[in-house]
């Protein structure tokens, strides 16, 4: 079930409450562990600057993070190779078509140090259906080879994973991401940890407490209009 509207559906609130910052360890990522994933409860997460991630088998507890140093692209910041520019030209660039595909290429169980597992799959599927998780998807010759997925809400494109079968297909997963934010309001993409991969392409590191105050920024901007975005995205391309 793809999400076709324009204004994302408000689920119901979580039963959770999520600890606030000053209970943070100051050294720790881990922040919390429980809950469930309803789609009220992952949404008040994120705007609390807190993700899900499992950690153990589908009987452990769910655990949640918030990086002490936070990965963070600024689209401003995007870095484009040379080599790079002329990768964006050999893809075509889909968003919103094919969502499952996309996590479940994520998950692929060969990747190293994969974690997506069947309750984060039907948590974010369930989050699309309603207008908060989108995929920008890479082709090529009618074939999905590269690709991400995330949760936007108000300015914050919260990145969860990416995955590419042809060189350089995440990377112009990326750069498509961020002409879709690049609408003039005030933008902001959590990669959660920074990665060397990341880093060439302009991801930084802030520390948790200025990514919490960037976040009350980005949050009081108008959510991202995927579905106009989408169609302007493929006019360019």
């Amino acid at each position: 079930m793809a999400y076709r509207g324009v204004v994302p559906v408000e689920p119901p609130p979580s039963i959770w409450e999520f600890p606030p910052p000053t209970r943070f360890h100051p050294e720790d990522d881990l922040v919390a562990t429980g809950a469930d994933l309803e789609p009220g409860t992952v949404l008040a997460a994120y705007r609390a600057g807190i993700f899900p991630m499992p950690m153990g088998g589908r009987r452990a507890p769910m655990a949640w993070f918030s990086p002490v140093r936070r990965g963070v692209l600024r689209p401003r910041d995007l870095h484009v190779s040379r080599s790079l520019a002329k990768s964006v030209r050999r893809f075509e660039i889909r968003v919103d078509t094919c969502c499952a595909e996309v996590i479940d290429a994520c998950a692929d169980p060969r990747r190293p140090q994969g974690w997506i597992d069947g309750r984060i799959r039907e948590s974010y599927l369930r989050l699309h259906a309603l207008g908060w998780v989108h995929s920008v998807e890479v082709w090529r010759d009618e074939r999905l080879v590269g690709g991400l997925y995330g949760l936007a809400v108000g300015g914050l494109f919260a990145g969860e994973s990416m995955f590419h079968h042809e060189t350089d297909a995440s990377k112009v997963a990326l750069v498509a991401l961020v002409d879709l934010l690049d609408d003039g309001r005030d933008r902001l993409i959590d990669t959660q940890w920074q990665t060397p991969h990341l880093a060439t392409m302009g991801v930084s590191e802030i520390a948790r407490t200025a990514y919490l105050r960037r976040l009350a920024e980005v949050l009081a901007s108008p959510d991202v209009d995927f579905e106009r975005r989408r169609l302007r995205l493929r006019t360019t391309r």
